[in-house]
């Protein structure tokens, strides 16, 4: 049986995710003044990770595992909007992988917590 992950490691998600968005948000900026839907679509799903790990660390049982899940699945909306900025020319290749390898951290994190991604 796989041990409950502790409150000390859901805080740390919720730290990475809070901080990924900091990292990101002069990319977010950028993108949203060349594509404004792209823009605001990769600012809500950026928005979702910390506040569904927020979520899904005050709920049991499914609950609990399914916001983990939207986290994750937010983490790779972000991720793939980043690419998507980067083949219309937003931004520059290479200059989001700061931001990629963060949530790809996160997501690993989430993983380990119960995440179904």
């Amino acid at each position: 049986m796989q041990a409950r992950p502790s409150s000390f490691h859901r805080l740390i998600v919720l730290d990475l995710a809070i901080e990924a968005i900091a990292f990101a948000r002069p990319l977010v900026a950028r993108i949203r003044r060349a594509d404004r839907d792209l823009g605001e679509q990769l600012r809500r799903a950026l928005s979702s990770v910390p506040l569904n790990i927020a979520e899904g660390a005050s709920s049991e049982g499914g609950n609990r595992l399914s916001r983990y899940s939207t986290a994750a699945g937010s983490t790779a909306e972000s991720r793939a909007a980043f690419r998507v900025a980067v083949a219309w020319g937003y931004v520059e290749p290479g200059e989001a992988d700061a931001v990629d390898a963060q949530l790809d951290r996160i997501a690993g994190m989430l993983h380990g917590l119960g995440a179904r991604r």
